[in-house]
């Protein structure tokens, strides 16, 4: 299974688990709602090929992430195209920034990404047992 395509699913999980949540016969506590909606926006920024790659090139060059003109050679794709997809990102909490001089250095944001999953991995492989655990594994 390609990554966009693990992805599709996941948004369609996580779709299913918000219309539940909402539904008279599943209410969502209140107090859920915000997080939902955070993981919800964070899949969604993650939600197109350029930014899953993104993502996916970050994670591989952690944890010292990569400035944005090697993002740009790596990906070949147009600085202002990636500025776009990066601020996206960031915004969402998926990948951080530093300035280092004139560079700006962007890394995975480990922490938001190990909540997301985390999300994710309560909702389909503890709480309702929908994936075994131990089908879990990682991508290539």
């Amino acid at each position: 299974m390609t990554p966009i395509v693990t992805m599709r699913l996941i948004f369609v999980y996580i779709s299913i688990i918000v219309e539940t949540s909402y539904s008279p016969d599943h209410p969502m506590k209140k107090s859920e709602q915000p997080a939902v909606a955070r993981f919800a926006r964070m899949l969604a920024a993650m939600g197109t090929e350029p930014r899953l790659r993104i993502v996916r090139l970050l994670l591989a060059a952690h944890p010292e992430g990569m400035v944005v003109g090697e993002i740009a050679a790596e990906l070949e794709m147009a600085n202002s195209t990636l500025s776009h997809h990066l601020d996206k990102l960031r915004n969402e909490g998926l990948i951080t920034v530093q300035r280092e001089g004139t560079f700006l250095r962007y890394a995975a944001d480990t922490s938001g990404l190990e909540q997301l999953l985390g999300f994710l991995y309560a909702e389909c492989c503890t709480r309702n047992k929908a994936v075994e655990p131990k089908r879990v594994v990682c991508c290539g």
